[in-house]
């Protein structure tokens, strides 16, 4: 069979743009194609208004987030009490932190987390203010005061701002495990002496010890049982140390919420005691002599608890339970209702998903409030103090991260001449003469679905032959042309595109990969255009799981724009930013591939003409920081490398001294895709560049700031013998 040189185009093959008419003989598809569906709903002026209504962003953004008037994705850092003149814009954000350090920026690499403290700060004031209000209003006769559960995001800012934000109302912290504690203990010797310090998790004998050692600095320290026998070390150590403990025990509700956020309550669940184990908990304090230390009741129904009927249920059996345990001689004081306050991920207020939730703050607090005043009034007993662990409710909002689409995948349109495309029909084998046939009588016909299913056959018939070695490529490809032309001109949906983006999922936002949590996934610019196209997000791993195919509102595809550059390699940038997720993603992030987590900056709003100052930036970890990580020793691999290049550059001091800094840079860039070599070449901070034309200023966080520019001066040096 003649080889195919060419491809298919419809211009040149007389195909006409309109309709389908039958003047040709079968020898050709010339005139036979089927016109695209002519669209009947009216082609309004695209805005800003319908990208945001498009991506729901005013669903699961309020009030924090927005689109705003120049098609940007706008910070919102005070919630509802914004103003116009405070709203935050993120590109101007990533445009001044990833820009060079001589265009006045500061030179970092993308993927970036942006984190916001102003955010995290209103968060903090809205639950406490959501729980004084129901407490206020339903004449509850204690207080509420919250922790916040440390393994959500254990980044130091994060905590220490916590402890901050949250020292007027007593806010304090839990931990689950060793280090946990260390840091938990560090945070709250700057918090309000009143605030809890709750010890949750498994337990050995050097996690009780140290809590008993943070009690004994006073802190407000609660060791909750978890298991059993946890009790007798409790005891033994308290005895030792002479200090003595204040206890909680963790309960196993019956009340259990279905989805997978629910699989760790019930009588069932990882943790906790059965109401038989509690008696004999208070029966051993009892013979101790102890039974006045047992002050807290704890329990968790799950996470992401979708309604207030079920939180309600879950509450009133607890309650029941503080107040026997009342009755039997403990002098409780705090119950502690654990996680479980929701986010909406998707903007839907369902209550029936896993990535939603069907109330508000206020509506959650009142339901917690109500439940437990009910219960105690019914029983006469004294109101507790209410503690709640919402880490996923307090920062998931205050991050963004945000990465670039650095190339798509492209569908060209073929061409063929009318002679060629004449010359490749011709050319059909009998049983591909058959298939032809079959699809010119559909076309005769207007008949769109059976000319795709004649051509898919076509198609496959070529392509088993090409597997037989009876068909040249270059056929190969002409049946492939036809096949897209008729598919195009019967108004079949275009492909979904595959975006390449400069992003680890796996350290990034390792949720999706694990358990198919899915996070809000925006443009932050370009919002005033119109997005033509539909796509997915492939990441940089060697991993066919480093992609996010699934959106929210139950989408397979994301509406994009196209990529600014010739041929869709981007010569224009395109950012795209995750929101909601600031809880967990940090701390789960692994180094698939040896990909490193972002850049870090923090952003607080400011009243200058930009509205925002970056108070600490730090880049993401060099290739040098994960490769150690894996416990290889970056600087004896240089040190190989370089004598290898010395060996293979035959004495030439120039070629040795070209490699060596080529290398030395490899070893402290980030191992993600550097968009310019001005970018790559600015790794480390400086007081300047923190300063860049009254842009920029740094506050409280100075001694921070000089810390980071200290360590990364000393890194310099350290690696100074790398350059010839």
């Amino acid at each position: 069979m003649p080889a195919m040189a060419c491809c298919v185009d419809p211009a040149a093959a007389n195909f006409p743009p309109a309709y389908a008419t039958a003047a040709v003989g079968p020898g050709s598809l010339t005139g036979l194609l089927i016109p695209p569906p002519t669209s009947h709903v009216e082609a309004c002026h695209w805005s800003p208004t319908c990208s945001s209504e498009l991506y729901k962003v005013d669903g699961w953004g309020a009030p924090y987030f927005a689109v705003n008037g120049s098609g940007n994705i706008s910070v919102r850092p005070h919630g509802a009490s914004t103003l116009p003149h405070q709203e935050i814009d993120l590109l101007k954000i990533v445009k001044k932190v990833s820009d060079p350090k001589s265009s006045g920026g500061l030179g970092l690499q993308l993927p970036l987390i942006v984190r916001l403290p102003d955010v995290l700060k209103n968060r903090l004031e809205s639950l406490q203010a959501a729980f004084d209000y129901a407490v206020q209003s339903q004449g509850y006769e204690a207080h509420y005061q919250g922790v916040y559960p440390v393994k959500c995001n254990q980044d130091r800012f994060v905590v220490e701002d916590i402890v901050k934000f949250g020292s007027p109302f007593r806010f304090g912290l839990e931990a689950g495990s060793k280090p946990e504690l260390l840091l938990a203990m560090s945070c709250l010797c700057k918090g309000n002496p009143e605030a809890l310090l709750v010890c949750n998790g498994f337990k050995d004998a050097e996690y009780i010890s140290l809590a008993l050692v943070a009690r004994k600095l006073a802190l407000n320290t609660v060791i909750v049982l978890e298991q059993e026998e946890e009790l007798d070390l409790v005891v033994d150590l308290s005895k030792r140390l002479s200090v003595k403990p204040i206890i909680g025990v963790r309960a196993k509700l019956r009340t259990k919420h279905s989805g997978h956020f629910g699989s760790t309550s019930g009588e069932k669940g990882k943790f906790g005691l059965t109401t038989t184990q509690i008696l004999r908990v208070v029966r051993k304090l009892e013979q101790a002599g102890m039974i006045d230390c047992l002050q807290l009741l704890h329990f968790h129904i799950g996470s992401q608890i979708p309604s207030t009927a079920l939180l309600a249920d879950g509450v009133g059996e607890a309650a029941q339970i503080y107040c026997e345990l009342v009755r039997l001689g403990a002098q409780m004081r705090v119950i502690d209702i654990g996680g479980g306050l929701g986010i909406d991920y998707d903007g839907s207020k369902s209550t029936d998903s896993d990535i939603s939730v069907g109330y508000t703050l206020g509506e959650y607090a009142a339901a917690v409030v109500q439940a437990i005043r009910f219960v105690c009034d019914r029983r006469s007993i004294k109101h507790p103090i209410i503690c709640s662990e919402s880490g996923r409710a307090i920062v998931s909002h205050h991050s963004v991260l945000i990465f670039e689409a650095v190339s798509a995948s492209v569908y060209e349109s073929p061409t063929m001449t009318s002679l060629g495309f004449q010359y490749f029909v011709d050319s059909l084998s009998d049983e591909a003469q058959a298939d032809y046939m079959n699809l010119y009588s559909a076309a005769i016909r207007g008949d769109s679905e059976n000319c795709l299913i004649y051509a898919d056959q076509l198609k496959q018939r070529y392509v088993d032959q090409f597997k037989e070695g009876s068909l040249g490529i270059e056929q190969l490809a002409a049946v492939d042309g036809l096949c897209d032309v008729i598919s195009k001109s019967i108004g079949a949906p275009d492909p979904v595109r595959t975006y390449h983006v400069n992003l680890s999922v796996f350290t990034s936002i390792p949720d999706f990969w694990g358990i198919g949590q899915l996070f809000p996934i925006v443009p932050i610019h370009r919002l005033e255009q119109k997005p033509s196209v539909k796509g997915i997000l492939s990441d940089l791993t060697c991993d066919s799981d480093g992609k996010i195919d699934k959106f929210i509102g139950g989408e397979s595809s994301l509406p994009l724009h196209e990529l600014e550059g010739d041929g869709g390699t981007g010569t224009g940038k395109y950012y795209l930013g995750m929101f909601l997720g600031g809880a967990y993603e940090e701390a789960l992030g692994g180094l698939h591939n040896l990909f490193g987590g972002p850049s870090v900056v923090r952003v607080s709003q400011s009243d200058g003409p930009h509205s925002f100052a970056v108070t600490r930036a730090v880049p993401g970890p060099s290739c040098a920081d994960v490769l150690r990580v894996m416990q290889h020793e970056p600087e004896l691999m240089f040190e190989t490398l370089k004598h290898r290049a010395e060996e293979c550059c035959n004495g030439n001091g120039n070629g040795i001294s070209a490699l060596a800094n080529s290398l030395a840079k490899s070893f402290r860039n980030m191992p993600y895709l550097v968009a310019n070599s001005a970018a790559s070449s600015s790794c480390s901070l400086t007081a300047a560049a923190m300063n860049n034309n009254g842009f920029y200023y740094c506050n409280e966080d100075d001694e921070y700031n000089a810390a980071a520019d200290s360590a990364t001066t000393a890194g310099e040096d350290e690696w100074s013998y790398c350059y010839a």
